[in-house]
């Protein structure tokens, strides 16, 4: 799997996810940016798909879970906060509240634990009760 191209492209989901998010259904571009992003998620799912739901089996043993891995786009969040560029310009994200894909393990009972897809660098972050705790995995 090229890392590079990963955070790339998953960036470009993330963007759109945000300013999609800026926009009301009852806009004239909704449509159109929506459509463009399920197009951008089903390639990145096509192209990053079965490298990372290996990575998500992984994860969901770890965790003792028997939930179903889901397509990698699954784990993206509606709206990501960009921070502060690093030295090379690159932005990374955080996700505030309860967004990904919820997770049920008996190591964290009674708490609402999910995963969240995040770039730069790529990773999986699991959330607990709202707040992201531990990158489960990391591209690099």
């Amino acid at each position: 799997m090229n890392l590079n191209a990963l955070d790339k492209d998953l960036t470009a989901i993330i963007e759109l996810r945000n300013k999609l998010s800026k926009f009301s259904y009852a806009d004239p571009e909704y449509d159109v940016i929506e459509e463009e992003l399920h197009d951008l998620e089903d390639d990145f799912n096509d192209v990053y798909g079965d490298d990372l739901e290996r990575e998500l089996e992984k994860i969901y043993a770890k965790l003792n879970s028997d939930n179903d891995v889901l397509l990698p786009s699954a784990y993206l969040a509606n709206e990501y906060i960009p921070l502060m560029a690093d030295a090379k310009g690159i932005v990374s994200y955080e996700v505030k509240g309860k967004q990904g894909v919820p997770i049920e393990s008996e190591q964290f009972d009674g708490q609402d634990v999910r995963l969240i897809l995040i770039s730069n660098p790529a990773r999986f972050v699991m959330q607990i009760n709202g707040r992201s705790l531990k990158d489960v995995w990391r591209s690099r």
